[in-house]
């Protein structure tokens, strides 16, 4: 087995070799005048595993060209962060269900997939393939056990969010629950808690995905109303676009903490163990 990577994944992928202790291949990237992506994979072994998030364009491009370049090997495809995962409904006549067009030409010339915390696992069996989504709760409870809180509050932002909160509450020993809105007029909403007050308590927010963070930004803003002592907020994937860190920091979250699904300043914990119990 060797580990090879896209661009976007390089460290998670360094990291995922070092836990497993094999090898990782040399890729030579450039690209061509008119923009095209070339490469050029050295020391292909018979069974390779691509780890690459797909959060841009060119990261769908250079998986494609990794598929190929492998294509006399057993290909495990590792997909820590799916971009399009999220699009999976069609809503109006013409519209793709992109999340079914991105897993079908991923999962063709693979042997298997792997992905991380997707926001629905409903996509799965667009790969055509065996695909399993594995959980970072135990890597998530880790994280806020090195926070300086000794008691904290684990909340989902959604009841989507509720049974990520309830996994990571369970692993740390800690209490759990998730926002709901309560609609106190036409105009005006509460976010609070289902069951459990955060009265005087510190507050972690956990989730899937950080996106815009517009959301997480209101609900810290009321939450601190209701007189959390302190909030912070971890995720597994910090897509954190249009400026969603300084937004969240400027709301009174303490820290930002995401994992090396995306990799940025914000991945202070690593998906890497887990992905490498599940390749062993």
């Amino acid at each position: 087995m060797k580990i090879i990577s896209t661009r976007r994944s390089q460290v998670l992928a360094g990291r995922i070799a070092g836990a497993l202790q094999c090898a990782i291949s040399d890729v030579r990237w450039t690209r061509f005048p008119d923009g095209e992506i070339y490469l050029q994979a050295h020391e292909i072994s018979d069974h390779m595993v691509i780890v690459g998030s797909l959060v841009e364009s060119d990261d769908f491009i250079e998986l494609l060209l990794l598929i190929d370049a492998c294509s006399e090997s057993e290909i495990t495809l590792v997909l820590p962060y799916m971009g399009y995962a999220r699009q999976d409904k069609q809503f109006n006549p013409g519209e793709p269900l992109s999340a079914r067009a991105i897993a079908r030409a991923l999962g063709s010339g693979v042997r298997k997939v792997t992905t991380i915390n997707l926001h629905e696992q409903t996509v799965l069996p667009y790969f055509g393939v065996p695909a399993t989504d594995i959980s970072l709760a135990k890597a998530m409870a880790e994280k806020i056990q090195s926070l300086p809180s000794s008691s904290p509050l684990i909340l989902g932002p959604d009841a989507g969010a509720a049974k990520l909160a309830q996994d990571i509450g369970h692993a740390g020993g800690w209490e759990s629950d998730h926002l709901h809105k309560i609609r106190l007029s036409g105009e005006e909403v509460r976010i609070e808690p289902k069951s459990i007050p955060v009265a005087g308590r510190e507050v972690v927010i956990v989730d899937d995905i950080i996106s815009t963070g517009g959301t997480l930004a209101t609900a810290t803003a009321m939450l601190y109303q209701q007189g959390a002592s302190a909030i912070y907020s971890v995720c597994v994937h910090g897509v954190l676009a249009t400026g969603a860190y300084t937004h969240l920091i400027s709301a009174g979250i303490k820290g930002v903490f995401s994992s090396d699904t995306i990799e940025s300043a914000c991945s202070t914990y690593s998906a890497a163990g887990i992905i490498a119990d599940v390749l062993r």
